[in-house]
């Protein structure tokens, strides 16, 4: 497996610093970078310097600028539209779910609180997704709901 450039927008510290030991666990050839709103998730994206990464994960509530806001600018940016966005949210609400869904969410995780079952998560997000980037199929039917 090739090198899988990640990115995850929360702007939590604890959540972060979990979701950063997790990824550094698993036995995946990972890079990792991160940003704490949706404001410097969509400029660091826009930059032209930027490696756009195969898999965003994207928290749903920030200040600033929230995961679905993000979301949104997102699907509407030619260069974006088509990158893998996991919601990754403590929330488990039915319409949150449906709103990520409908505005063009890959993925929607409910933040674990249990280590394991995090890093278990992650892995299985990646690489599935990483088989679709990988080989070219289309993302669009690509939905995994934990």
């Amino acid at each position: 497996m090739k090198h899988i450039n990640i990115l995850l927008a929360d702007d939590d510290d604890d959540d972060r610093l979990f979701f950063i030991e997790a990824i550094e666990q698993l036995d995946l050839a990972i890079s990792l970078e991160w940003v704490v709103n949706g404001i410097d998730l969509l400029n660091y994206l826009k930059r032209p310097d930027t490696l756009l990464p195969e898999l965003i994960f994207l928290d749903l509530n920030m200040p600033v600028k929230g995961g679905i806001e993000c979301l949104v600018e997102m699907r509407r940016t030619e260069i974006l539209k088509n990158l893998s966005v996991a919601i990754y949210s403590t929330s488990s609400a039915q319409k949150d779910i449906d709103d990520c869904l409908i505005h063009g969410a890959n993925i929607y995780i409910k933040k674990p609180s249990d280590f394991e079952i995090l890093k278990s998560i992650l892995y299985k997000a990646i690489t599935v997704n990483h088989q679709y980037h990988s080989t070219g199929l289309s993302k669009d039917n690509f939905l995994m709901v934990v």
